[in-house]
C-alpha cells in the first residue's frame, strides 16, 4: 500500500476517533452511576405472638446493595433505573440475611426497584414507571422507604417573593397496585393529593395530603379474604428550631375517613381504628466526617391509619407468614424509636437505632410486644 494512501486512512481513523472519544465524554457527562452497600447487625427479644407464647429471641447479619443509572437526556428529558437485592415477594424489605433463604451459597435475588422516564418543564414536573414514594414524608411510619409505586406523578411548584410563604408545592399521581386487566377503576390503586408549603427561610415546612386507596387486600400476594379502601387525611409539619446545631421537630396526624361499620369482614374492635399520630425530635446530621445525630420517634397507629404492608417492617417481627405472605403488618401498635449515628467519612456512617412496641388492639388473647436493636455500616458512592 503506497505510503500517502497509508497516512491518508491513519489521518481519518485517528479524526473518527477524536470525534468518538468527545462524543463518549459528553455522553458520559449526561451519564452518572450511584450506588450503595449496608451490612446490619440485628437482635430481637421479647417478642410476644398474638396466643401469648413468645418467639425466639433472634440474632441475624444482613446485607443490602443497590446500584443505579441516570441518564439526562437535556435539562427537560431524563431516564433512570436502580437494582437492588432483595427477596422479589418482600417489596418492603430489601435486606438478606446471610445463610437464610440462600443456603450453600446459592446466587443472590437481584430485581429493578426503579424504573421511570422524568420530565421537566419550567414550573411543571412529572415522572412515569415505577420510582421513588412521591409525597413529602419525614420517616418510614405511613410508606417504606423501600416500596416503590409504578404509575404517574404531576408535580407542579411555584416560588413567590416573601418569607410568609416562599414556595408552594402540588404533588398528585395515580399509581397501581394490582392490574385487574379490565378497567382501571376495579384495580387495586392509590392516588394522592398533597400541598407543600415553605415558610420564614425555609425554617418550616407544612404538607397537608389526601390519600385514597382503592380495592387494598387484607392480606397481600394474593391471599385476601375481602377488599377495603382507604380515604386518609394526613396532616404534616416539619420545623428547624436551630441551625447549630441542626435541631428539627417534625409531626404527622394521620385520619381515615372511611366507614367501615357496615363491613363484616371487619371485627368490631377494629372498625373505628382509623388514627395514627407520629412525633419525631432530632439534633444534629451526618453530611461530612466527623457529624453526629441523635433522634427519638414516638408513634400510635391505629389499624386501619395506613395500609401495613406499605408501611415499614423495622420496628417489629409481625408479618403475614401465618396467612401466606412474607410481607410486614406494622400498624395496629405504639411504641418508641431512638437512632444514634455518626459519620465516619461523608459517604460513610455508621447508625445504631433501638425499638420498641407494644399493640393497640390484640388479634387474638394477648396483645403482641417486640424489641430490637440494630447496628447499620452504610457506606455510598
Amino acid at each position: 500500500m503506497p505510503i500517502k494512501t497509508t497516512l491518508l486512512i491513519l489521518l481519518c481513523l485517528s479524526f473518527s476517533i477524536t470525534l468518538n472519544a468527545q462524543r463518549d465524554s459528553i455522553e458520559t457527562k449526561k451519564l452518572t452511576f450511584s450506588g450503595d452497600f449496608r451490612f446490619r447487625v440485628e437482635q430481637d427479644w421479647d417478642s410476644k405472638k398474638p396466643d401469648g407464647s413468645f418467639r425466639e429471641d433472634r440474632t441475624r447479619l444482613r446485607y443490602r446493595a443497590r446500584i443505579a443509572a441516570y441518564y439526562n437526556h437535556n435539562e427537560h428529558f431524563s431516564f433512570g433505573l436502580r437494582l437492588r437485592t432483595g427477596d422479589p415477594k418482600k417489596q418492603q424489605d430489601p435486606q438478606l440475611t446471610l445463610g437464610d433463604g440462600f443456603k450453600e451459597f446459592s446466587t443472590i435475588p437481584i430485581g429493578f426497584e426503579r424504573a421511570f422516564a422524568g420530565f421537566s418543564f419550567n414550573w411543571f414536573s412529572a415522572w412515569v414507571g415505577k420510582n421513588t414514594y412521591p409525597f413529602e414524608k419525614t420517616n418510614e411510619l405511613f410508606w417504606s422507604d423501600n416500596v416503590f409505586p409504578e404509575g404517574i406523578l404531576l408535580r407542579g411548584k411555584f416560588k413567590f417573593e416573601n418569607k410568609f410563604i416562599e414556595s408552594l408545592q402540588v404533588n398528585t399521581g395515580h399509581f397501581i397496585i394490582e392490574s385487574k386487566g379490565t378497567s382501571l377503576d376495579a384495580d387495586s390503586y392509590f392516588e394522592g393529593l398533597q400541598l407543600v408549603t415553605t415558610h420564614w427561610n425555609n425554617k418550616l415546612m407544612l404538607f397537608p395530603s389526601f390519600y385514597y386507596f382503592n380495592n387494598i387486600s387484607n392480606i397481600p400476594d394474593g391471599n385476601e379474604t375481602y377488599t377495603v379502601d382507604y380515604a386518609i387525611i394526613h396532616m404534616g409539619a416539619k420545623i428547624e428550631v436551630a441551625k447549630k446545631p441542626n435541631i428539627t421537630f417534625a409531626m404527622d396526624f394521620y385520619e381515615n375517613l372511611k366507614d367501615y361499620s357496615s363491613n363484616d369482614s371487619i371485627s368490631q374492635q377494629f372498625k373505628n381504628q382509623k388514627k395514627g399520630i407520629v412525633t419525631t425530635a432530632s439534633i444534629g446530621h451526618l453530611n461530612k466526617k466527623g457529624d453526629w445525630k441523635a433522634l427519638v420517634t414516638y408513634t400510635h397507629l391505629e389499624r386501619f391509619a395506613a395500609v401495613d404492608f406499605m408501611a415499614q417492617n423495622d420496628w417489629a417481627r409481625w408479618d403475614y407468614n401465618s396467612q401466606g405472605s412474607p410481607d410486614g403488618r406494622l400498624t395496629n401498635f405504639k411504641g418508641f424509636e431512638v437512632m444514634a449515628g455518626y459519620a465516619l467519612a461523608a459517604n460513610m456512617n455508621l447508625k445504631m437505632r433501638f425499638f420498641t412496641v407494644d399493640q393497640i388492639k390484640p388479634f387474638d388473647i394477648a396483645k403482641e410486644t417486640g424489641n430490637r436493636v440494630r447496628l447499620d455500616f452504610n457506606i455510598q458512592f
